[in-house]
């Protein structure tokens, strides 16, 4: 793959992005994709359980409604989405983001650090000094301890592929 300028100095170049414990899936058919490992090229979406306030309960006992909220990701952050597993740097992301979207994506660097900052933001990443250590599940279909939502949703795949995590470690 091609060095790319500035990625490697960017604050973020040895850092290791990784997926937090949440519902997440994929849908629709394959897109680009690299052939690496735990990247298929297809949408992701994200599944969060609301948490009401108070005076939200009664609106939504009054309304009703969905207990839940999905947030589909278009090609680019499905992209990145899939290939934040810890296993690979900020510039290893960069270098195979630069080459599925090319200009899209330009200039790499910062497009990729704004997508990561927004998944931060959402509570969904990490951003680790060192590699994963799979301390966590880092795959599709995941209920983190805190929801209870139902594993499965229809329309949505979120059955593992090979390498991803979707146990959590027994406790030693």
């Amino acid at each position: 793959m091609t060095e790319l300028p500035r990625v490697a100095e960017h604050e973020l170049a040895s850092t290791y992005p990784t997926r937090l414990p949440v519902w997440w899936g994929r849908k629709g058919v394959a897109g680009v994709s690299p052939e690496e490992a735990g990247t298929t090229g297809r949408k992701v979406v994200l599944r969060f359980e609301k948490k009401f306030g108070r005076l939200e309960k009664i609106v939504f006992k009054l309304l009703g409604g969905t207990k839940e909220m999905k947030r589909s990701l278009d090609n680019l952050n499905s992209m990145l989405w899939e290939l934040s597993d810890g296993s690979r740097t900020f510039v290893e992301i960069c270098t195979i983001m630069d080459s599925l979207f090319h200009e899209k994506v330009a200039p790499v660097q910062d497009r990729t650090a704004l997508g990561l900052n927004q998944f931060q933001k959402l509570g969904v990443l990490a951003i680790m000094k060192s590699k994963f250590d799979q301390g966590w599940p880092t795959g599709p279909g995941v209920v983190p301890p805190s929801q209870t939502m139902t594993e499965s949703l229809e329309g949505i795949d979120s059955e593992p592929i090979e390498g991803e995590i979707v146990d959590w470690p027994l406790e030693s």
